[in-house]
């Protein structure tokens, strides 16, 4: 640690409130303990569990805290030696800015099996954006939906980050895609994705599901959350699949749920939730090659500076955005 000063920028949170209850703050660089990867932060994407959690609906938080469920980086320490000093990685989950300070600060530290190590020359801007982003989306296809080239999927929510890096990996599986936003203006946007189908949600999409794919879809990955759950289990084909993963509503819960009612026939709902494990580093190191070739995109919708974290969780909170929000030191 000679080469680095002993205190950091970081953002900081005190207690849950409006986005203006972030603020910058001058504190101590985090010590790396063996098990652990001191990380310098080169950028780090927004998610909507922070937005959760500056809100006071996260279990488990403790405040003062600095939040922020991801970062990506370089190795600055790493006392057990599993990582070398300047291999990039990136870090994620596993009580990040939640139980333990996360990635919005210029380092973080993290334990070593929340951490994934790539090489790359793409930007850190687009780096950054990456790892929750593909980690959900690609656990949400292979262990929510168990997702087969040549299906459909229908995505529930497809300009949030999330639904724009799924549509991305279920073309490049070879998978028919169905896509929903509740904004005219956003379907170019899909389309130039890869989208096959875009659909505008007005509430109801089963019926425009269905004039494209009569028995209804084989996936559906739900994104907005429990307000739009049933008419996405409707759009979903007898032994179809829906996976819940999102809750852009910040609505969690379903109100008397009684399962006969609720769910149609046969039609099978499953859920999931991150894990860095679900990130294995050959799927990231995959992924970022394919961007670097140009055959996969990473949908950024802003970059930041680090003092203007309030004003893009006002950004996220408002729903203003159409693919990832970003932090750049």
């Amino acid at each position: 640690m000679a080469d680095h000063p002993r205190s950091m920028r970081a953002i900081v949170l005190d207690a849950p409130g409006p986005p203006e209850a972030l603020r910058v703050a001058e504190i101590p660089i985090p010590t790396a303990r063996p098990g652990e990867v001191l990380i310098k932060v080169e950028a780090f994407g927004l998610n909507r569990s922070e937005l959760h959690t500056r809100l006071g609906l996260a279990d488990g938080v403790t405040f003062p805290r600095v939040l922020g469920i991801e970062a990506t980086g370089i190795v600055a320490a790493c006392p057990g030696g599993e990582y070398a000093i300047g291999q990039q990685v990136a870090a994620l989950m596993g009580g990040m800015g939640r139980t333990f300070d996360g990635g919005y600060a210029e380092f973080t530290c993290a334990p070593v099996r929340q951490v994934v190590p790539f090489i790359s020359s793409l930007e850190w801007a687009t780096l950054g954006a990456v790892p929750e982003m593909l980690q959900t989306a690609h656990g949400s296809l292979t262990i929510g939906l168990d997702a087969q080239p040549g299906q459909s999927i229908l995505i529930r929510g497809g300009t949030s980050s999330v639904g724009m890096a799924t549509a991305v990996l279920a073309k490049r599986l070879g998978m028919t895609v169905l896509s929903t936003t509740r904004n005219p203006g956003r379907v170019e946007i899909l389309q130039t994705l890869g989208v096959d189908h875009v659909l505008v949600d007005d509430g109801e999409v089963a019926l425009q599901v269905r004039s494209v794919v009569p028995d209804g879809v084989d996936a559906a990955l739900e994104l907005v959350g429990t307000p739009t759950l049933p008419d996405t289990l409707r759009a979903t084909r007898v032994h179809g699949v829906v996976c819940f993963t999102g809750m852009l509503s910040n609505q969690w819960t379903v109100r008397d749920f009684y399962p006969i009612d609720y769910l149609p026939r046969g039609v099978r709902l499953t859920a999931y939730g991150g894990d860095a494990t679900d990130l294995p580093a050959e799927v990231l190191q995959d992924f970022l090659d394919a961007v670097a070739a140009g055959e996969a995109h990473v949908p950024i919708h802003r970059v930041y500076r680090l003092e203007d974290v309030a004003e893009a969780h006002a950004d996220m909170e408002a729903g203003r955005a159409a693919g990832k929000l970003v932090v750049l030191h």
